[in-house]
């Protein structure tokens, strides 16, 4: 059985990575933290901003927008989210989003917690004065098939 531990973690604390899809994530509670009930973390993104279609077979997706606006499309339709707005996408459910603002901050929860491997593996650590690295969506695709945590189905519909 997998525990829990007490976790606190302020506004600037936390592990950062940059995301090879785009964006800084600022990891809140790590599989570890949570006993694998789930990972959360922050992430601030550029606008313009786009994920190729996509699904998570084995975790629900919720995210909530602090800042910022975005278009995101789930089965089919397209709807913008705003500053205050959540969504929460079942396990399995296709999906895609676009930074439409000039930049975007969202608090996202995955439940159960176990995506964290694609997300560390499809991310590099910030390293205070080097510059962020590019963006690879071959390397995501990779560690998507190899991790099974997420599918992509397809390139931006946005």
């Amino acid at each position: 059985m997998k525990t829990q531990t007490v976790t606190v973690r302020q506004r600037d604390e936390g592990e950062q990575r940059w995301f090879c899809g785009g964006g800084l994530h600022t990891w809140k509670a790590r599989e570890e933290d949570t006993g694998g009930a789930f990972l959360l973390w922050e992430s601030l993104e550029e606008g313009g901003k786009a994920t190729p279609l996509h699904s998570h077979p084995g975790a629900d997706e919720t995210f909530y927008l602090l800042e910022g606006e975005v278009a995101l499309y789930v089965d089919g339709e397209q709807q913008a989210v705003h500053v205050g707005g959540v969504a929460v996408i079942p396990r399995g459910v296709a999906h895609a989003f676009t930074v439409t603002s000039p930049q975007a901050r969202m608090l996202w929860l995955h439940t159960p917690g176990n995506s964290e491997a694609f997300y560390r593996q499809a991310s590099d650590p910030v390293v205070p004065g080097e510059p962020r690295p590019p963006i690879d969506f071959d390397r995501i695709s990779a560690v998507a098939a190899a991790t099974g945590a997420t599918e992509i189905l397809g390139p931006p519909p946005l």
